[in-house]
Order: C-alpha cells, then structure tokens, then sequence
C-alpha cells in the first residue's frame, strides 16, 4: 500500500469563507482531519466524511499518532489550525515527528487575524510617503521573546506593527509601545474575534489603547494593530506604480524623466511592475 501524506492547512480567523480553495479541496477529500477546535470554526467540516478529531485535548504525541497511523495506511490527513500557521503554530515540532518516521507532509497558507483585521478595518498596512514595514510580533510571557525583540524596541522602528497573543495585557502592549516612541495620538484599531460571529473592530489611538480593550472586554482573541502614517492625506500618499507620469515594465509614463530611475520602465526595480497593491 502506498503511503498517504499529511497537511498542514492554515484555516484563516474564523470566517469559514476565509480559506483557500486549495485548503476547502484537501479537507473535502481527507481521511482524516485534526483541528485546533477551540479557535477553528466546525462549519469547516459540515458535509465531508472524513473522521474528525479536535485536538483541544491532546497532547503532540497524541496528535502524532493519529497523522501518523493515518498516513501510514495510505489515507490524506488534514491538520487544520486557526489562522497562518507559520505564525505562532506549531507546524514545527509536529513535522519532526513525521520527518522521524518518514512521513511526507506539505502546507497550504492561511489568512492571518492580522490581515482580516485590516480588512475589516479598511486600512492599509503600509503608505506611501509613511511606513513601508509591517512587524508581527507578541509580549513575552510563558512563550519568551528575546531581548532583542522587546516591544519598545520594535516600536523604535516607526513601522506599523501588529501585536498578538497579547490581549491579556493591554496596559502592558500600552505602555511598551510609548516607550518604543510612537506619538500618543497614532492610530490603533483592536480586532476582536475578527471573523466569527460578534467579532468587532475599535479605532481608538495609542493612549487610549488600554482603556479601549478593557471596555470592551476585549481580553482574548485580539489584534492590535498600530499605524502611524494613517493621517497623511490621500493625495500626499499615492502609490508612485499608478502614477500616470511612473514609468514601469508594462507601461510608459506620460513623463518618461520621471520614470529613469532605478524603478523605471526596464523592470529591476520593486515597483517595476503591477503586483500586491
């Protein structure tokens, strides 16, 4: 018998629209699917016939054997986790158990609660003429974050940034980020449960941060989103790639002078051409 494989499948923040069509393909056809059930929504699996275990209970040698003997039978395994699984997962450690035994295994990416946070909240990450950087980053508790990585000092970087796993202390993610150096006034959006029913998203800025969490309750399952630059004007702040007189690979600028630089026409710069944005 042919040995089977096991997937790794990034389920998105709780929408469960919010997932690959490659990702909903594998676990229609699965033989078995493991799910992180206390943040993966059940809707996922409404209709299929696989056999499906919620690995809230287990523990990874307990996770493992059933991918394992799974694959080992020749059958398709989905493990399903919330959102992005290469970040804050677990991808790691349960692959070097299937390495050991010589399982094949593969990933399919998911949404991140940070990007449907900023959907949800209709803002950019990035701006033109204000941060061209995106942090995703946690305070450090039982998990730790290296010194190096302490909030104050990813903050002293002015980019937007997006704190999770971190709710728990809002005065904390408050107090760290002033210290890195954003202005009290600059944006903070707070996604909670972004994707699942009841799920709300709050503007306030950086010195109300911690007041805004604890009226809402928002002590669990939150995004805080930070964004400087949110305040220049539309018209101060355009992508240079649509500019009618931006010369690029796949168009000639209304002023070619303008576009003799390194992100020209010829294609070798990063806005050479159309892409994410």
């Amino acid at each position: 018998m042919a040995q089977g494989k096991v997937w790794f499948i990034g389920a998105g923040p709780g929408d469960p629209e919010l997932i690959t069509v490659k990702a909903a393909r594998l676990i229609a056809s699965a033989d078995l699917v493991v799910f992180a059930g206390s943040l993966v929504p059940r809707a996922l699996f409404e209709g299929i016939s696989a056999t499906v275990i919620d690995s809230a209970p287990l523990s990874l040698p307990e996770t493992h054997a059933l991918l394992r003997d799974c694959a080992k039978a020749g059958g398709l395994a989905a493990r399903v986790h919330t959102g992005e699984s290469a970040l804050f997962g677990a991808v790691r450690e349960q692959a070097a158990l299937l390495n050991a035994d010589g399982i094949d295994w593969d990933v399919v990416p998911g949404v991140s609660s940070a990007f449907a946070t900023a959907a949800a909240a209709k803002v950019s990450l990035t701006v033109p003429g204000g941060p061209q950087t995106f942090i995703i980053t946690r305070l450090s508790g039982r998990t730790p974050v290296a010194e190096a990585e302490a909030l104050p000092k990813l903050a002293a970087h002015g980019a937007s940034l997006a704190v999770l796993l971190s709710a728990a202390e809002p005065e904390r993610v408050q107090a760290e980020l002033l210290e890195g150096g954003y202005a009290p006034d600059t944006l903070v959006v707070l996604g909670h449960k972004v994707g699942w029913p009841g799920g709300e998203v709050v503007r306030t800025s950086l010195a109300d941060l911690a007041g805004a969490a604890r009226s809402h309750g928002f002590t669990r399952q939150t995004v805080f989103l930070i964004l400087p630059g949110q305040d220049l004007p539309p018209n101060a702040s355009q992508s240079r790639l649509y500019d009618p007189g931006f010369s690029h690979g796949w168009r000639e600028g209304q002023n070619p002078a303008e576009g003799s630089g390194p992100d020209s026409a010829g294609g070798s710069g990063p806005d050479s051409g159309p892409g994410e944005g």
